[in-house]
C-alpha cells in the first residue's frame, strides 16, 4: 500500500507501551503496527505548514517567510523567557500569543539518557516528554504563564542541561538518577516569582517506548539528499523511527516535507 502526505510530528497515546500515529492526510497510520515491516520512504516535495506553499522548508516546518512572520513561529516558542503577552505586549499577533502564553505551564526534569530541564504547556504533559524520548520525567513548578516558566528554565539551566543528547537517547544509554533528588537540589535556584508554584511531591512519570532493538551506532537519514530509503522498522522513540540497519529518521525535524510511504 502507498500513502502520501505532508510530514507532521507523530501523534502519541500514552498506553502501557506508547502508541504512535502518523497523519497522512487521507489516512492515519498506527506506526506500532508497522514494526518488523519493510517501509519505503520517498521525498516528493515541500509544503509549508503555515501557508501551504511548495516553497523549500526553512525551519520547524515553515518556509523562510513564514518562519520570520507567522505568530506561531515567534522567538518565544523556543525561548519562553521572551514571552510578553502577560504585559499586553505584542510580538507578531497578540491574540494568538495570549492564547498560548497565558496558559498554565510546567517546568520539568526529564531523563532521556541525560537529565535536562524543559518547559511545556500543562496540556502537553506527557506528550512533550514522549516527543523527547524521555523514559522518566517529573514536574518542578506549575506556573500560570509561559514567561514565568521561561525565566525558571533559564535560571535552572545554569545547573542542569537543557538539551537532549539524541544519540544517547536512541542508544538507550540511561543514567540511573533520582529526579526527585535532582528537583530538591535545584529548588533553591528557582526565581522568587516562581517559587510559590513549586511542586512538592514524589510522583515520577515512567514511559515505555515500542522498541524491539536499540541501535548501537545510529545514523541519521537525510531524505532530501538521499530522496529514497527502504528499511525494516524495529522501533520508535521520541519522534524517531528506528530501522534495522541502524538508520534513524526524525519525523519532527522533517515537518513540511511531502513524502510517500510504501508498505
Amino acid at each position: 500500500m502507498k500513502y502520501q502526505g505532508v510530514l507532521k510530528k507523530m501523534m502519541t497515546e500514552n498506553a502501557v507501551e506508547i502508541q504512535y500515529y502518523l497523519d497522512m492526510q487521507t489516512d492515519f497510520l498506527n506506526m506500532n503496527q508497522l514494526l518488523h515491516k519493510e517501509i519505503s520512504l520517498n521525498f516528493v516535495g515541500y509544503e509549508c505548514l503555515n501557508c501551504h506553499s511548495n516553497k523549500e522548508i526553512y525551519r520547524q516546518g515553515y518556509c523562510k517567510s513564514c518562519f520570520f512572520d507567522a505568530p506561531n513561529a515567534g522567538d518565544w516558542i523556543m525561548r519562553p523567557e521572551l514571552s510578553t503577552a502577560h504585559l499586553d505586549q505584542e510580538d507578531r499577533d497578540l491574540a494568538y500569543e495570549k492564547s498560548v502564553q497565558l496558559q498554565p505551564h510546567i517546568v520539568y526534569l526529564a531523563n532521556s539518557g541525560n537529565v535536562k530541564v524543559g518547559v511545556t504547556r500543562q496540556t502537553q504533559v506527557p506528550t512533550r516528554w514522549i516527543d523527547q524520548g524521555a523514559h522518566e520525567a517529573i514536574e518542578i513548578v506549575a506556573v500560570p504563564n509561559r514567561y514565568l516558566a521561561g525565566i525558571t528554565e533559564v535560571a535552572l539551566k545554569n545547573h542542569v542541561g537543557d538539551k537532549t543528547n539524541w544519540r544517547k537517547m536512541l542508544k538507550n544509554e540511561i543514567e540511573d538518577v533520582s529526579l526527585v533528588e535532582w528537583r530538591e537540589k535545584l529548588k533553591e535556584f528557582i526565581p522568587e516569582e516562581a517559587a510559590p508554584y513549586f511542586i512538592d511531591n514524589k510522583t515520577t512519570t515512567h514511559l515505555k517506548f515500542p522498541v524491539i532493538k536499540y541501535p548501537e551506532k545510529p545514523k541519521s537519514l537525510n531524505l532530501i539528499k538521499t530522496l529514497a530509503y527502504k528499511g525494516t522498522l524495529i522501533g520508535i522513540k521520541g519522534q524517531y523511527l528506528i530501522f534495522e540497519d541502524q538508520t534513524v529518521f526524525n519525523v519532527r525535524s522533517n515537518e513540511g516535507l511531502v513524502v510517500s510511504i510504501q508498505l
